[in-house]
């Protein structure tokens, strides 16, 4: 199997080395518009699979010649170019896969279904963490109910030596961050789809040590296209990110003053308060650092006539033998699994979709295990709440598909 990596970035990177470990793939071409980020990862990554290219690819020409031969291609690259790379892919009649993106961006990709269905190969976005395996997990988890009452999605990365007065740091996209916690977060209640103020409805939540209890509140960029997947099958349905007790306060004081505005600062220049915050972000927050991803899916339903909870939860560390961190892991792993399993031919047909309606869970889950991914999964009787369920009467067992 040959699969190219577009984009050489943090997330990129640690596809591209996910995937010279796995031995059904046999080589791996990475492209980006820089040459340093190139140089980084052949230092870091020493394997005759690997392949490097310095291409723009804003430049369909030239990347068209760098795709040409691959079974498939993963985007890691900023999001709105995700439509332009998934119809040349389409056009090329090579599968396509993402982390994701906006609604509008996700919805684009979507629209090529009929072209895809016809050239028989695949469109896959949010293949990474959230959206990626945790709506997997979840709609994976409300198909073994009779009737489901409610999903509760938690998810976050945090530092695993906070340090204050933030006691956070950024992982990936500073832009990223930015716009969830300034978009509507999308949610489904009383079997609604309903559009729920970013920032709000704060919970503790409770983790095993050294966390502890945690915080959780609404954003958006979670869900993606789960929310019209489960309407009218669940009767609530909310996503939450995790994070060091406080975070969302700072956070609401800081955009309350402004500095997540589009507007410009002074009428001599185009700085943005965004702008200068992502700026600050990045030189205040990046970097760096050794973190924790903290996961937890829990499902409330009747199945056989009785009222039970599914669990799945996972906690993942910066493993410091690959020098990767925690979510660079939990984002590269899923993704590279989900294109694996599709370029592989695992999965027959072709089309535009999420990898919850494309992938089998069973060799997905296996596969992400393989790869050091740790996901527990354990059934209570009667509803448990998601901010700490209780182990005392769990069935706990793998998180394998049943039946």
């Amino acid at each position: 199997m040959k699969l190219t990596v577009i984009g050489a970035g943090s997330i990129g990177s640690a596809i591209a080395y996910d995937l010279t470990t796995r031995d059904a793939v046999t080589l791996v071409k990475v492209c980006d518009a820089r040459a340093r980020p190139l140089q980084e990862l052949h230092d870091t990554v020493q394997s005759p699979k690997l392949r490097s290219f310095q291409v723009d690819v804003r430049d369909p020409n030239v990347l068209e010649s760098v795709l040409r031969g691959t079974d498939g291609a993963i985007g890691c690259v900023p999001s709105h170019l995700n439509p332009d790379l998934a119809r040349l892919c389409v056009e090329m009649g090579i599968d396509y896969f993402d982390l994701g993106g906006s609604e509008q961006t996700v919805r684009r990709q979507l629209d090529l279904d009929e072209l895809a269905r016809k050239k028989q190969v695949w469109v896959v976005p949010n293949c990474g963490l959230a959206p990626g395996l945790i709506n997997i997990l979840c709609l994976h988890g409300v198909d073994q109910f009779d009737e489901v009452d409610a999903a509760h999605l938690r998810v976050g990365d945090v530092p695993l030596h906070p340090e204050p007065p933030f006691n956070f740091r950024i992982s990936w996209s500073a832009e990223k961050v930015i716009d969830d916690y300034t978009t509507a977060a999308p949610a489904i209640e009383n079997g609604e789809i309903v559009q729920v103020e970013p920032l709000t409805r704060d919970e503790r939540i409770a983790f095993e040590a050294p966390f502890g209890e945690m915080e959780a509140f609404c954003t958006a960029g979670g869900l993606s296209t789960l929310t019209e997947s489960l309407v009218g099958r669940v009767r609530r349905l909310d996503y939450k990110t995790i994070r060091w007790p406080g975070h969302a306060s700072q956070m609401r004081f800081l955009f309350g003053l402004g500095f997540g505005e589009k507007r410009s600062i002074d009428v001599r220049t185009h700085l943005t308060y965004r702008d200068l915050l992502v700026r600050q972000f990045r030189r205040r927050l990046g970097g760096e650092y050794e973190d924790a991803v903290l996961m937890r899916v829990l499902i409330q339903g009747v199945q056989d006539g009785r009222r039970r909870t599914l669990v799945y939860e996972m906690v993942d560390t910066f493993n410091p033998e690959q020098q990767l961190s925690a979510m660079k892991r939990c984002t590269s792993i899923p993704a590279a699994t989900v294109a694996c399993l599709v370029a592989g031919k695992q999965v027959p047909g072709g089309g535009a979709a999420p990898p919850e309606h494309v992938i089998p869970y069973e060799p997905f889950m296996q596969m992400i295990a393989e790869s050091g991914l740790q996901v527990r999964q354990r059934w209570f009787d009667g509803y448990v709440d998601v901010t700490d369920p209780s182990g005392e009467a769990a069935v706990e067992e793998p998180a394998r598909a049943e039946g």
